[in-house]
């Protein structure tokens, strides 16, 4: 993908993802840097992360669902997400209680993340896969909600989005790993504390789809 290499981030690193919407930032979570090798690109979102939304736009679908939550910041014990260059999904791992126990596999689909000086940008698509630690198979989380909102977020997107769904659903039936599930024992570094957002973030360049 073009520019996808243009900015390789360091451990330890903030890293901003940003969510792009109509061609609008819609919403910015500030994430460290775990690793980055130009085609995988992993970030943790540590507890207690602020969520940071625009002052002002247009917001032709109304503002960030979270904001309308009333979500500031992110509670738990944090989110790992691996990206790949040029892939509409990411990987979203949870753990949880005293034990920080493994919860599953989350096939957040998305953007394929755009980068930029300070982090990167992508949108949420809504519809998702989910494969609890527990379960014998996955299951599409969302379905109802990404076909009521999805036209008017994704304007001609819908069939290649749903595509997407299909062809993880395959691999997965098809027994196909491309992530590393050692990634589920993964334990964050204690100094790493929740970032800010950069100043200005909302005016950063970003390249609309």
């Amino acid at each position: 993908m073009p520019g996808m290499t243009s900015h390789l981030f360091q451990p330890g690193q903030t890293v901003v993802r940003r969510e792009i919407m109509r061609g609008e930032p819609w919403i910015a979570i500030p994430q460290v840097c775990v690793q980055d090798d130009g085609d995988l690109l992993v970030t943790y979102t540590p507890g207690g992360t602020p969520m940071v939304y625009p002052q002002a736009g247009a917001f032709p679908v109304g503002e960030h669902p979270w904001k309308l939550a009333g979500s500031t910041y992110w509670r738990g014990h944090g989110r790992l997400e691996l990206h790949w260059t040029g892939v509409e999904h990411s990987l979203f791992l949870f753990w949880d209680g005293p034990e920080r126990a493994f919860q599953g596999w989350y096939f957040n689909l998305e953007d394929a993340p755009r980068r930029t000086a300070i982090g990167f940008d992508t949108l949420d698509h809504e519809l998702d896969v989910w494969w609890a630690a527990d379960a014998e198979t996955y299951e599409f989380k969302d379905v109802v909600e990404f076909e009521e909102t999805g036209p008017a977020r994704y304007p001609g997107r819908m069939d290649q989005i749903r595509a997407e769904g299909r062809r993880i659903a395959g691999l997965l039936d098809a027994g196909e790993h491309w992530w590393d599930k050692a990634w589920a024992d993964w334990t964050p570094d204690l100094s790493w504390q929740p970032r800010d957002v950069p100043a200005g973030w909302e005016s950063v360049a970003f390249e609309a789809r």
